[in-house]
């Protein structure tokens, strides 16, 4: 039993968590925007996952709405990816039953990522505990190729490509499709104003939208060391350069690091010359919000439009699936 792909199909998803930063989008966005012209792009909006977290019904509308504005404020094209929200495709639940029945808990009971969250405060329900295989749903329900993931995700597309396995062991080579990741070492992992990985649970980020002086406020919160004004600045594990690093042109930034070799700069120096790189890198995402916000209807039709297009390819996939398994002939 084979699948047969007209062309590569990338695949990646958002939690509606909140306000996204800029590690979601060096993490995930901007790659997933790149990778719009190199295959057939499904992008999807993870609401059934972020309930893993947050049962609040209210925010979790708000998130999702903000999430799909920002998302295409910063290049998602719907005229080349398919954009939807994931519950709007009640498919992924079937599979996700599916995989779970070859799913082993040990395999589960690996992931780094339950313990952290449930270090974190997080109930342990079985829905958190479960996220891998869900995950995997998301992932097979479209026969992806590719899968952008930051290393936090690493571990899960694994247990992907570990069930996808065992199902095709057991109901047919080609039964579903093995997906690769796409990581990008460079900007997998965003530093945050503290050192620290980026994350809203640190409360360490910096917001892609937002008013310019409150954000430019919080690049000068930036943690450095005591090193006076005089004296040259390490390089090596510098947050500052290295988030200047993602905004800058290739010349700003050698001479940053020149300046901090050298010494007699100050850190509040460096502090508005990121501050103002970061400010400008983003205004033409902020002007497309604007004309997002103005259409009121467009959100709303690109998801629903994209929702169609994505049950079409899911019902493809789990009809061939239920063939495979026995429960259609």
């Amino acid at each position: 039993m084979e699948s047969t792909l007209a062309a590569m199909r990338i695949l990646t998803g958002l939690q509606p968590s909140g306000k996204l930063h800029i590690g979601n989008y060096f993490g995930a966005m901007e790659p997933a925007v790149r990778l719009q012209d190199q295959g057939e792009a499904f992008y999807f909006i993870a609401d059934y996952h972020s309930m893993t977290s947050s049962q609040d019904p209210v925010a979790l509308r708000e998130n999702v709405r903000e999430l799909a504005i920002d998302f295409l404020a910063c290049g998602l094209d719907p005229a080349r990816a398919v954009f939807f929200r994931q519950s709007a495709v009640p498919e992924v639940n079937e599979l996700a039953w599916l995989l779970s029945t070859l799913c082993p808990m040990s395999l589960l009971a690996k992931c780094h990522s339950y313990k952290d969250k449930v270090a974190q405060g997080i109930a342990a329900s079985h829905a958190l505990f479960a996220y891998p295989v869900l995950m995997a749903a998301d992932i097979l329900l479209y026969d992806s190729n590719k899968v952008p993931v930051g290393k936090d995700q690493k571990q899960h597309l694994e247990v992907t490509r570990d069930l996808a396995v065992k199902f095709n062991e057991a109901y047919g080579e080609g039964t579903v499709v093995l997906p690769e990741p796409i990581i990008r070492e460079e900007t997998a992992i965003v530093m945050g104003l503290d050192g620290r990985k980026m994350s809203k649970s640190y409360g360490n980020t910096l917001p892609i939208f937002g008013e310019e002086k409150p954000l430019k406020k919080l690049v000068m919160k930036i943690t450095t060391d005591s090193t006076p004004v005089e004296d040259p600045k390490p390089v090596e594990g510098s947050t500052i350069l290295a988030l200047y690093q993602l905004f800058a042109e290739a010349g700003a930034y050698e001479a940053m690091v020149a300046d901090h070799a050298r010494g007699g700069v100050g850190y509040g120096d460096f502090k508005k010359r990121l501050a103002e790189a970061y400010w400008d890198y983003f205004a033409p995402m902020r002007a497309r919000r604007e004309e997002i916000l103005a259409d009121p209807g467009f959100v709303d039709e690109v998801l629903a439009a994209g929702a169609l297009r994505a049950r079409e390819e899911a019902g493809k996939v789990l009809s061939r699936v239920r063939r495979a398994v026995g429960l259609t002939a």
